[in-house]
């Protein structure tokens, strides 16, 4: 399972309307902190496949989520539930905590 890509188009459907919790990496192609958590985002969208959606945002081509949420510098991941932002991970962090803030936004 691979995480799904969340564009400026879909975010409202994919995000605002999901009945699950939903992880959103914002990263960017040049951003080496971003390629360290990859792989972690990739393993999370098998693990929680069916409990909650996992995705990623490319900040250089939708710009406009990254604005509306004051994401200022990448990796930047939110956890969203019910339309709300629940979590917020700045900076390439290790599994544990990012799984643990997930794991809060099922509470």
């Amino acid at each position: 399972m691979k995480p799904i890509t969340i564009t400026d188009d879909n975010f409202e459907v994919e995000v605002m309307q999901s009945d699950k919790p939903v992880l959103i990496d914002f990263w960017a192609t040049w951003c080496g902190p971003c390629r360290m958590i990859a792989p972690i985002v990739e393993e999370l969208a098998g693990e929680y496949d069916q409990k909650a959606k996992i995705g990623k945002v490319d900040v250089d081509e939708n710009q406009q989520i990254a604005i509306k949420f004051g994401v200022r510098s990448i990796p930047t991941i939110l956890i969203f539930k019910d339309g709300k932002i629940k979590e917020t991970i700045i900076g390439a962090v290790p599994k544990s905590q990012i799984v643990s803030k997930l794991n809060a936004a099922f509470n």
